[in-house]
């Protein structure tokens, strides 16, 4: 679904922070990111979201070589991965269930068709009862479950998370990481970048690990 070869990325006239980089996302995989502080990972993450583009090498994602796409391409590739920021990015505006329905309706999707979905999606993050209060009454985890569902609300192909477990407590991090597994046993591919190795101890999954910026893949 998305390769690298052998990407090197730098910003402005600096050295590069990612060099020589080659992998895939295969299909229904599910890997952790992972790797020191300053490692890269977030600059990795902006290339598999394609809000980067590589300073040298070739992205191929769904099937498309990024270098060969233009600005206005991109926003269709883009739908078909979902994001999970580290900083949540819910706008405190609107309640729960219209940030969750906010990508549905920025491509012109009637209510009348996703209101289910949302109502259904929220309840499947343990929402249900908050999808009517707006963000800053939410807890972390909670405001982390809602920016989970709106990720996850058009149903991507892959799943893009920065530090999704970083706010909240050990349990919670835990019922979310299951969540992710079980989004990616219904066939979504998930990338987790995260530096907690005692949560990715409880879960067996495939590590790509940046030091340096040169990944090494742990199978």
């Amino acid at each position: 679904m998305i390769k690298f070869e052998n990407v090197g990325l730098r910003y402005g006239m600096g050295p590069e922070v990612l060099r020589d980089l080659t992998f895939e996302i295969a299909p229904r995989s599910f890997q952790f990111l992972t790797g020191p502080s300053g490692a890269g990972k977030t600059s990795l993450m902006r290339l598999l979201f394609l809000s980067l583009r590589p300073t040298r090498g070739l992205i191929t994602v769904f099937g498309h070589e990024t270098s060969r796409l233009g600005r206005a391409d991109l926003p269709q590739l883009r739908r078909r991965i979902g994001v999970v920021f580290q900083d949540f990015r819910l706008l405190d505006h609107l309640t729960t269930y219209e940030n969750v329905a906010l990508p549905l309706r920025v491509v012109g999707r009637e209510e009348a068709e996703y209101r289910a979905d949302v109502v259904d999606l929220l309840n499947w993050v343990g929402l249900g009862e908050r999808m009517h209060v707006l963000p800053p009454v939410l807890s972390g985890g909670e405001k982390q479950r809602a920016a989970i569902a709106r990720a996850l609300i058009t149903k991507p192909e892959v799943l893009l998370a920065d530090e999704p477990t970083g706010n909240v407590d050990p349990p919670l991090a835990r019922r979310l990481l299951r969540l992710f597994v079980e989004l990616n046993r219904l066939g979504t591919s998930v990338v987790i970048a995260t530096h907690d190795l005692t949560l990715m101890e409880q879960f067996d999954a495939r590590r790509m690990i940046l030091a340096d910026g040169r990944i090494q893949i742990d199978e």
